[in-house]
């Protein structure tokens, strides 16, 4: 499944209530208002949407804290698949083309450039990817709680949320890979694959096997795949999922 390519034409795809009203059979906006494909290349929204958009008016008045009062509805943007994947590879590059200074207090260094995995719904899944403090990270989330398996720092810096809030480089192709496997007693293996400079030389910077010791349960069986990113205008690469 190449889910971005130069060979699809320019579409523009809008946030639904539902993965089931999506008018792409292949993704869903769950949330940010639109993810745009041109070329090739996704992206989020970049800088703001005009005063009178509607989508700026309905984050306003659902989630000015995390929007910037309806502007930024990018600052929480969600992208899913409307396939479900078990055992499975998803690659892609990201471009950081601007970062938000929010006043949210959700905007902290859990943020970053994350994928789902077995996404069951919102309160239930596995995140892997890179987060702006500079860490890699494998995370899960049961009910709603977040449990973190294993990070590492891969990417040079202090973080500050004010003096220095993002270490993850801008303007600049960041590869970055999951590939997830599950077992019949249950367990998870998810490993984490990052290409700093896009030169096709993917190193493994994490692997970790979920037992459910950590919130008493793994997410095992199929569910949808994704991407999340935070606060940030993005664009999008060579998104790939493959099974495995």
């Amino acid at each position: 499944m190449y889910v971005t390519s130069n060979s699809k034409p320019n579409y523009t795809l809008q946030e639904t209530g539902s993965i089931y009203k999506s008018s792409s059979k292949n993704l869903w906006v769950n949330s940010g208002a639109y993810f745009y494909n041109s070329g090739g290349i996704g992206s989020t929204v970049h800088g703001e949407l005009p005063e009178n958009s509607r989508w700026r008016i309905a984050y306003f008045i659902s989630n000015p804290e995390d929007t910037d009062n309806g502007y930024h509805p990018q600052n929480i943007f969600r992208l899913v698949t409307r396939d479900k994947f078990d055992n499975f590879e998803q690659s892609a590059y990201f471009r950081i083309d601007d970062y938000h200074l929010s006043s949210s207090p959700h905007r902290t260094v859990s943020n970053g450039l994350l994928f789902f995995i077995h996404y069951k719904d919102g309160d239930n899944l596995y995140y892997a990817g890179v987060r702006v403090d500079g860490y890699a990270v494998i995370k899960k989330k049961i009910n709603g709680t977040y449990y973190t398996l294993t990070t590492k720092k891969i990417f040079d810096g202090e973080y500050d949320r004010i003096d220095n809030p993002i270490l993850l480089p801008k303007e600049q192709w960041i590869g970055v890979k999951s590939e997830t496997t599950s077992y019949s007693d249950g367990s998870v293996l998810i490993k984490l694959f990052v290409d700093k400079d896009r030169s096709s030389k993917w190193v493994m910077v994490l692997a970790v096997k979920d037992d459910g010791s950590k919130g008493n349960s793994t997410i095992s069986g199929e569910g949808y795949a994704g991407i999340r990113t935070d606060f940030m205008d993005v664009e999008f690469d060579e998104f790939k999922i493959k099974e495995i």
